[in-house]
Order: C-alpha cells, then sequence, then structure tokens
C-alpha cells in the first residue's frame, strides 16, 4: 500500500497511480502518511519540493519528528488550469490550494478575483462545485476525474513547473542502485562559520550538494535545521562520519530516481 494525499484527483493522487498503480491508500493530510509509514503500516509518496514555490512545510515537518527514510524520488511536471461552469468574466471567487496559488500568483493577480484557499487541488474542484458562480485553480487529472470543464489552460508562472516527490519508507531503500543520499542536520548551536564548515566537509572531498534547505527547528526564533542532498560518489560515507563527530546528523536515507510514466 502507497500512503498518498487525499481526496481523489490531488497531484499526489495522479502520480501514485502513474507508478503504483491501484495501490493508492488516499488520506486527508501529509502528516498521517508520516504516522503510518513510521508504524510500518505502508509506504508513503510526498511531494517535497517545487520549482517555483519552494519546499513543502508539511513534509519538511514529517521528515524532522518522524523516523522514516526517503527510498526513491520522483519527478513531475505540474500543469495548472482554470476549471469553472460559467465565463471567466462572471466569475465571483476561486478556490486554490495555498501552494497552487504561489506557483499561479501572477495569473490570479491580474484576474482580481477574490482567491480561498484549500486543504487540496481536489478539493478546490469540490468546493467550486459547492459555489456556483466560482472556479477552481486544478490540474487536468482532476478536471477529468470530477467531470469540470477547463476555461483557462496552463495558468501557472513558469512553463517548466516542476513537483518533486520522495517515496517514504519504515526502512532505508536497499542499495545499490542509490545515486542520491539526503541528510538532517542540526547544529544546535550559531557560532561564525557555522554553515561553512559544514558544507566544507563535502567541498573537500569533491561531493556535489544537489540541495541544501533550512527550515526552524521549532525551538526559538533564529535557531534552524538544513535540509542536505547529495551525489553519491567516492568519499561520501567519510564525510557523512566526520559530520557526525562534529554535529547532530540524522540519515533520511539514500534513494534512487523512479521514472515517470507517460
Amino acid at each position: 500500500m502507497m500512503g498518498v494525499l487525499g481526496p481523489e484527483g490531488t497531484f499526489s493522487h495522479e502520480l501514485a497511480e502513474r507508478l503504483f498503480p491501484g495501490r493508492a491508500v488516499l488520506l486527508p493530510t501529509i502528516r498521517q502518511i508520516f504516522e503510518e509509514v513510521e508504524g510500518g503500516k505502508m509506504e508513503g509518496l510526498v511531494p517535497l519540493e517545487n520549482s517555483e514555490a519552494g519546499g513543502v512545510g508539511a513534509t519538511l515537518d514529517g521528515l524532522l519528528t518522524h523516523r522514516v527514510f526517503i527510498t526513491a524520488e520522483a519527478y513531475l511536471e505540474v500543469r495548472h488550469h482554470l476549471a469553472a461552469r460559467v465565463p471567466v468574466k462572471r466569475l465571483t471567487r476561486i478556490y486554490v490550494h495555498p501552494q497552487t496559488h504561489e506557483q499561479c500568483s501572477i495569473f490570479l493577480d491580474r484576474l482580481g478575483v477574490e482567491v480561498v484557499p484549500t486543504s487540496s487541488n481536489a478539493a478546490s474542484a469540490k468546493e467550486m462545485e459547492q459555489h456556483p458562480g466560482s472556479g477552481a485553480i486544478i490540474s487536468r487529472f482532476t478536471a477529468t476525474h470530477y467531470g469540470i470543464p477547463l476555461v483557462r489552460e496552463d495558468v501557472q508562472n513558469s512553463p517548466g513547473n516542476i513537483t518533486r516527490f520522495v517515496r517514504i519508507g519504515a526502512k532505508p531503500a536497499p542499495c545499490p542502485p542509490c545515486t542520491k543520499c539526503s541528510l538532517l542536520i542540526d547544529p544546535h548551536t550559531d557560532r561564525p562559520g557555522l554553515l561553512h564548515d559544514l558544507l566544507g566537509v563535502f567541498s573537500a572531498r569533491g561531493i556535489n550538494l544537489t540541495r541544501i534547505e533550512s527550515r526552524p527547528s521549532k525551538r526559538g526564533m533564529g535557531s534552524y535545521v538544513f535540509f542536505i542532498d547529495f551525489q553519491m560518489g567516492p568519499g561520501w560515507e567519510g564525510a557523512v562520519a566526520f559530520l557526525k563527530e562534529i554535529t547532530h546528523v540524522k540519515d533520511l536515507g539514500c534513494f534512487t530516481r523512479l521514472e515517470v510514466p507517460e
């Protein structure tokens, strides 16, 4: 079973059906997905970051607080469309998930219609259907699933809008064929040159970092943790071992990339 964010019609649901047909278990929140995975009841598929809007807070918090591992990654091209049952000029409000809002902010600002946040793109479709004269920003997959017409296509800010998803599990993935690893670094302190020293561990060994992102540690203002992804290569195990000697490190797992079927 593969826990994904519901209801039916989310981007998570779409990707799960393409990668793991018939295995999707729809859950109401990303937090619940992490809880089920940590309990060993299923694997999970969650959005980690978007090329336009950045990191997904709920997933980053889940990696911070739950004992799970990233076992694979997958990239989904994200195209957003305006769905409605009335002409665009007659719209009184638009239902949009906050991440979708960020990715379509230019179009929405120009449209000048009231925007109402929702818990998911699928929820946007459901809210639209319950409020005549409204619209929703959703995917083609969602529109087809709920039988809603599209009145304006490709309203995302960037034509290269991509969301990176990760599969999570209670146990690490077997390697090989892993190509990348992910760490959570929690310095528990603040001093001049701290970040330079942490990153220098990789630079000195010629290891390429593919992502670094800070996130509040939840211990107070000015206290941060760092999510780091790097490509596996000679010396990577030594780099991680050295990091563990100088700071607090949580292994988030090594993984490979899944190719998404058309």
